[in-house]
Parts: structure tokens; sequence; C-alpha cells
């Protein structure tokens, strides 16, 4: 299974002020991340380019950022909607037992006696723990609680997760 070497950490939401700085709508965990001299590769539609944070500030939810590559309004104006990624060696470091989501995301997950449930296709981020979303086929998908009851094994080398289906889940 094929890592993905980059991760979204945010997306530009509208332009801030007229000196070229941007709201950014952070998807990352961590949202003090976006540091100064921090490199990211900017997708805005097919085109990409990379770009480097000068300077950063927080904002209610939202990430005030100047890029060093642009320096007014009218160069940062076209750039709404563009998804920010950073590179997986410039992502937070993992302690054990820990993954990316992106590295869950096509696995094949299979019941504790082996029998393949389906494809691993979403996360739902909740307040409490992540849900897994299991696409089925022909069937409607598989809601599984990533709580050490439910998971019991990420093979993120082989793109297998092993689970132990708690009564219910499956009527859900």
């Amino acid at each position: 299974m094929a890592k993905n070497e980059w991760f979204r950490v945010g997306v530009i939401a509208t332009t801030h002020g007229l000196g070229g700085e941007v709201k950014v709508y952070p998807t990352t965990e961590d949202p003090d991340r976006f540091g100064k001299g921090l490199s990211l590769r900017m997708v805005t539609g097919k085109t990409e380019r990379f770009v480097t944070v000068e300077r950063a500030r927080f904002f209610k939810n939202m990430v005030i950022v100047k890029f060093k590559e642009f320096s007014s309004i009218e160069e940062v104006e076209k750039l709404r909607q563009a998804e920010l990624y950073v590179s997986r060696e410039d992502a937070l470091p993992l302690e054990e037992g820990q993954y990316y989501l992106a590295d869950l995301m096509d696995m094949q997950v299979t019941d504790e006696e082996g029998a393949v449930l389906g494809t691993l296709t979403d996360v739902i981020e909740t307040g409490a723990n992540d849900v897994y979303v299991v696409s089925r086929e022909g069937r409607k998908d598989l809601l599984i609680p990533n709580i050490p009851a439910c998971i019991r094994e990420v093979d993120i080398e082989n793109g297998r997760m092993k689970v132990h289906l708690l009564p219910g889940l499956e009527d859900l």
C-alpha cells in the first residue's frame, strides 16, 4: 500500500486586509504548526505551487497567514478554496501506536476471524473518538468507533485493519 506523502493541513477561506494575508481554516489537530518558515504545497484547482509561511496568528477558529510569495490582496484573491498540504517529513511526529488518518484510507477491514467486512473509506472525527466508515458492497456502510474494544490491529504496511464488532454495530 503506497503511503500518502502529503497531508492537508488547511484550506484558504478568504483574504485578510490589503497586505496579502489570508484566513486559513485549519484541518490539522495542531493549528500551531503554521510556524514561520514552514513550506507548504498549495493546490488550487489543477495548479499547485510551493509557498512559505512568513508569519501566522490566530483569530477565532482561523489562522491568518502571510506567505513570503505574496504581498497584496490582488495576488491572494484568487487563492480562495486553495488547499494547503504539508509533506510527510514535516508532519507532526507520531508516538508508538499512532498513525496518520490518510494512511487508513482504502484499508481492507476484516473481523477477528479474517472475514472481509469492507474497505475503510472515511474517518468521521467526533469529540470523543473517531469513527471509521467501512464501505461494503451491496450493503450500507458500517460505522466502527476507534476504541480499543473494537480496533484490534492496524497494519499500515499491508493496508489491513482487524476489528471486533460489538453487538449491534452491524444493525446501525
